[in-house]
């Protein structure tokens, strides 16, 4: 059986704890999307980590990790990753790589850096790690697939076209050092030493576990809004976010995917520019910033203060429900113990006008707010394990939010650890 665990929102939701819990019962995790420009945060009995390339189930002895054919692959990223959860006593993972997957280059996160640069207020808020770059190369069709590494005839004669193209742009747009062939070829020489012992035809690897009734976990990054198709453009990543983007990423048929959780924060936050319409500002998100998360409301990959807001249920509705979500996890609901009242976002204002249906990114400016306000539990909720036993309110709050998205509510997180969930 294969599942995906994705995000609704904006990225940040809690998908890696998910992931994490999920993978105890999974045979296969595949990351299947993205690369390391941004972080699922794990805690659990080997300590706290933040990933960033690995897949979240990278802690059972029983799972094989993949990464899948659609992931942007930063190599020493990859590498330096696994070494740091060995040496915090984890045992070796189970790794395969795509030997479809395509390779983030060093000068892909120039580009990005310069391009950020150079637009300055104008900039796309970027983690500058060459997401961008590398899958506009992989789109024009002048990427490094993994497959490539091992064709050293086709190396030599395509680092000498790459030099060519990518030193015009840094000569006369960037005015930067340029490129040379022979340290190029050096790198993807060091890239594929160093990637050699975990690539493999993962499609196939995945299509033989389907037969054999495998559980297969498919793990995307960021969330529905980041999206570049039905995302806020241009303020979104380079890749799809969607769950049924992960039978393209990971290589299997589309109708073997047969269960999405869909991953919601209790309230709002976001990492980067663009549209946030229920977005707070001042003491009031420094207090939510500072209280939410596992430590706080930090980027796992940059350390940038999240943005927060409130629980939008107008992006929410609209994330699930792009998603293809059969069941939706609600994640850091403890974090709002601290309240009085708790504003819910439950519409928005455009030009006059209430709509519950989420708008094109030109509407979306234009938009306020509609809040509803809920009582507050004014308790520590963390610890409870049935979800009879959460405060009234509690249980208020979270059958309002699933009223409102209009999708079941099956899992409530109360902690940062894996064994912090209520079932329902």
């Amino acid at each position: 059986m294969v599942k995906a665990v994705v995000g609704a929102n904006w990225g940040d939701e809690g998908k890696g704890k998910i992931t994490d819990m999920m993978a105890a019962d999974a045979d296969i995790i595949v990351r299947f999307q993205g690369g390391a420009n941004a972080g699922h945060t794990i805690v659990n009995n080997y300590g706290k980590f933040a990933l960033h390339t690995l897949p979240s189930g990278v802690f059972y002895n029983h799972t094989t990790s993949i990464i899948g054919n659609g992931v942007a692959l930063n190599i020493p990223v990859l590498i330096k990753e696994i070494k740091s959860i060995e040496e915090k006593g984890v045992p070796a993972p189970h790794i395969l790589v795509s030997d479809r997957a395509q390779i983030v280059m060093p000068y892909h996160i120039l580009f990005d850096q310069y391009e950020e640069e150079r637009l300055g207020k104008a900039s796309f808020g970027s983690t500058k790690s060459g997401i961008a770059p590398f899958y506009s190369d992989k789109y024009a069709k002048i990427g490094y697939q993994v497959q490539e590494l091992f064709d050293e005839d086709l190396l030599k004669e395509k680092v000498v076209r790459t030099c060519e193209q990518k030193n015009v742009l840094l000569e006369h747009l960037y005015h930067k050092p340029l490129l040379t062939p022979v340290e190029l070829l050096n790198t993807l020489h060091e890239y594929r030493d160093m990637i050699a012992p975990y690539v493999c035809d993962t499609s196939a690897y995945l299509w033989n576990a389907i037969k054999e009734n495998k559980t297969i976990l498919l793990e995307g990054q960021l969330g529905t809004l980041k999206d570049p198709d039905h995302g806020i453009y241009p303020m979104v990543t380079s890749s799809s976010t969607l769950a049924p983007y992960g039978c393209i990423g990971a290589g299997i048929p589309a109708q073997e995917l047969k269960q999405v959780v869909t991953v919601c924060k209790a309230y709002s936050s976001a990492v980067g520019a663009g549209a946030f319409v229920s977005e707070i500002f001042g003491d009031e998100a420094d207090e939510l910033r500072r209280r939410g998360g596992d430590g706080g409301e930090f980027g796992a990959t940059t350390g940038r203060p999240r943005r927060m807001g409130w629980f939008d249920c107008v992006a929410s509705k609209y994330g699930c429900r792009m998603q293809g979500t059969t069941d939706v996890a609600f994640t850091v609901v403890d974090v709002l113990g601290y309240l009085d009242e708790i504003p819910v976002c439950v519409g928005y204002e455009i030009d006059g006008e209430v709509t519950t249906d989420f708008p094109v990114t030109s509407k979306l400016e234009k938009a306020k707010p509609v809040l509803k306000t809920l009582p507050g539990w004014k308790s520590d909720i963390r610890g409870i394990k049935k979800y009879e036993d959460l405060p009234e309110n509690c249980r208020n709050y979270i059958e309002f939010i699933e009223k409102e998205i209009g999708f079941p509510i099956t899992m409530v997180s109360n902690g940062p650890g894996r064994e912090d969930i209520i079932y329902r």
